[in-house]
């Protein structure tokens, strides 16, 4: 199983950014899909958390309103639309799958992507 994140950069406070999570050798619509972060220093923090068979979605405050995960089916793919961007927005972004249910600790996923940077300057 392989996820592969990508999109990230550099974009300045305000600005917009998409991140895409492919799948190899997985379904998406088996499993429960999230997109945490991690600043320098510190550990991975629940963004969202998506569920593909009922279309639930759980987003973190700190997001919600600014950010919003969409997919595509053909393509195997999660997206993850970020706008209005903060400097507190900067971290590595991960995609992540589990069985199951949406939750929002990052040890109960079990495959995750190997992480894209996004930075956005003041």
């Amino acid at each position: 199983v392989q996820l592969q994140a990508s999109g990230g950069g550099l974009v300045q406070a305000g600005g917009s950014l998409r991140l895409s999570c492919a799948a190899s050798e997985l379904t998406f619509s088996d499993y429960a899909t999230a997109w945490f972060r991690q600043a320098p220093g510190k550990g991975r923090v629940f963004v969202v958390g998506f569920r593909w068979d009922d279309g639930g979605t759980h987003y973190a405050d700190s997001v919600r309103g600014r950010f919003t995960v969409s997919t595509d089916n053909t393509k195997n793919t999660v997206y993850l639309q970020m706008n209005n961007l903060k400097p507190e927005d900067t971290a590595v972004y991960y995609c992540a799958v589990r069985p199951g249910t949406i939750a929002t600790m990052a040890h109960r996923y079990t495959y995750w992507g190997q992480g894209t940077q996004v930075t956005v300057s003041s």
